[in-house]
């Protein structure tokens, strides 16, 4: 069961950047998320952690209309995916790509314009001035020109992100966005989803590192098939969510950047 239909005209839960009630989503009868429910408000950095195989990608797919519901519904700001697709903007997973298509780097980014353009519209001057400038806010509008299949990971990584910003979004979803890529290129990242936050954007990423968990976001979903918690980061980022998330021995970075046993610190806290 997907949400298919006519659109929605009264909105269900509008103060929530995201909503999701009673979602759940089945690969060949077996549960990849399972009763989801879940709110994320407006303005936050919300990062999503679990484990492989968590159902944290389908997730996103969950939210975009990628994948068939078999039960439960999204909201976006209030409507579904296919009322709000200009608000949202989204990353996928760099392997999910086919890099040897050949397209230059603006091209891949005015890309992110033909939803508003519609489809009787060829992209013109304004459009490719649009993609350089989203290309020149991640630092890559040297390289406009150049083959995708050219560019680093990281180089690569930019570009969909600047396909996504030159949408404008109100909400920005990336799927494991530093993935692959090297230092520098994820602290240039995170400098620009910290700044769309800071402009009142919510962003929603899929990551995979929780060493660099605390510093990055202010909001956090953990995942595994079910939402384990989800919430601020300060309430949610506990060693019993670890261990509910995670299972067995997991190391919880403290405030200070410390790597702690997670038995030790949890007795520590009783």
């Amino acid at each position: 069961m997907s949400e298919l239909g006519p659109d929605i005209r009264e909105p269900h839960e509008p103060g929530l950047a995201l909503h999701v009630e009673d979602l759940t989503v089945s690969y060949d009868d077996r549960p990849a998320l399972w009763d989801i429910d879940l709110n994320i408000p407006p303005g936050v950095m919300a990062g999503v952690v679990g484990p492989n195989g968590a159902g944290k990608s389908t997730l996103l797919k969950a939210v975009l209309g990628l994948v068939p519901l078999s039960a439960g519904h999204v909201r976006l700001f209030g409507y579904p995916y296919r009322n709000q697709r200009r608000r949202v903007g989204y990353v996928p997973q760099r392997s999910s790509v086919d890099w040897d298509f050949p397209t230059t780097a603006v091209d891949v980014v005015t890309m992110g314009l033909y939803g508003k353009l519609g489809w009787l519209r060829w992209p013109g001057r304004r459009e490719r001035d649009l993609a350089l400038r989203a290309l020149d806010e991640v630092g890559m509008e040297a390289l406009a020109d150049r083959q995708m299949s050219e560019l680093s990971g990281g180089q690569q990584q930019r570009v969909f992100i600047a396909r996504a910003l030159v949408q404008q979004p109100d909400i920005l979803l990336l799927d494991e966005p530093m993935a692959g890529v090297d230092a520098t290129t994820e602290r240039s990242i995170i400098d620009i989803l910290g700044r769309l936050r800071s402009e009142g954007r919510t962003i929603i990423v899929v990551h995979h590192d929780l060493q660099t968990v605390q510093r990055y976001f202010d909001w956090l979903v953990m995942l595994n098939v079910r939402v384990i918690a989800a919430g601020p980061l300060d309430a949610v980022y506990t060693p019993r969510n670890l261990r509910r998330t995670y299972g067995g021995q997991v190391a919880l970075l403290d405030a200070g950047g410390e790597a702690t046993d997670e038995s030790a610190h949890a007795n520590a806290t009783h």
